[in-house]
């Protein structure tokens, strides 16, 4: 007997994850609250390190974070993030290659411009939830 393994349904995926997200702008963090529950998602808007650390430690598995953050070093979160279990998403703007590169280093799998969320949101984060949004480098003036 053959079994066939279907592939992965995002908004299956999405309906059971809860998703941390750190970002101090309170723009961004409706935004991405908003995305997140348009995903089937179930959202937890954090506004620390150490509340995201917390978020991922009461079971969210999955972490965005903001890197144009003021109120907590990024790269830090994120880095605390990966430590405790999370797959973490770094969202930013495209042309700061830099940040893009230390988010990678520091534990996000993914790092998106913002523009892509803005583009196709519900879409994209139900696709990393999945695991279908494969992780790659960042690229000088590539999002």
């Amino acid at each position: 007997m053959t079994t066939s393994v279907e592939p992965a349904d995002p908004a299956a995926s999405a309906a059971m994850a809860r998703v941390a997200i750190l970002a101090d702008d309170l723009i961004w963090s409706t935004r991405l609250t908003g995305l997140v529950r348009g995903s089937g998602a179930t959202p937890v808007a954090v506004r620390s390190a150490a509340a995201l650390e917390a978020a991922v430690g009461a079971g969210a598995r999955h972490a965005i974070v903001d890197l144009t953050a003021l109120a907590y070093d990024p790269s830090a979160a994120i880095a605390a993030a990966a430590r405790a279990g999370a797959i973490v998403l770094a969202i930013g703007p495209h042309d700061d290659v830099a940040v893009r590169k230390e988010a990678l280093a520091a534990g996000a799998g993914r790092v998106l411009a913002y523009r892509k969320l803005a583009d196709d949101g519900p879409a994209t984060v139900a696709a990393w939830l999945a695991g279908s949004l494969p992780a790659r480098p960042v690229e000088a003036g590539r999002p």
